[in-house]
């Protein structure tokens, strides 16, 4: 058997053991656990808030613009610290390319800003 596969099986051999532990736990858990359900425990919980009314609540599209933007810029941050680590290695024209990138997610957050998508109302 080469090395390459070798190191396949010893990936394969450590995934079915994790799936194995995984499963003995779990079995163990419905073993062992108490299961006394009554009403209480049955009942729909939200933050402390007593579940009345309808299900369906209209949410603000801000919030979902919000969330998106805070994805957007923590992916940035992603892309930027391996550059950092790097720039030495990829001189100017990393440092260009790296200027260009930051300058187009400004763009959007200047857009989204001006569309007042960033005040929490």
């Amino acid at each position: 058997m080469s090395d390459f596969l070798r190191t396949y099986l010893v990936v394969a051999i450590f995934a079915g053991l994790g799936v194995l532990l995984v499963g003995a736990f779990l079995g163990l858990a419905s073993i062992f656990r108490p299961d006394k359900p009554n009403a209480q425990k049955l009942e729909n919980y939200e933050s402390g808030v007593e579940p009345t009314g309808s299900m369906w609540s209209q949410a603000n599209i801000r919030y979902y613009v919000f969330a998106l933007l805070f994805v957007l810029f923590d992916v940035e941050a992603v892309f930027i610290f391996p550059w950092a680590s790097r720039l030495e290695a990829y001189g100017l024209f990393g440092l260009v390319e790296m200027a260009i990138f930051v300058f187009i997610l400004l763009l959007g957050l200047v857009y989204a800003w001006r569309k007042g998508m960033l005040k929490w109302v």
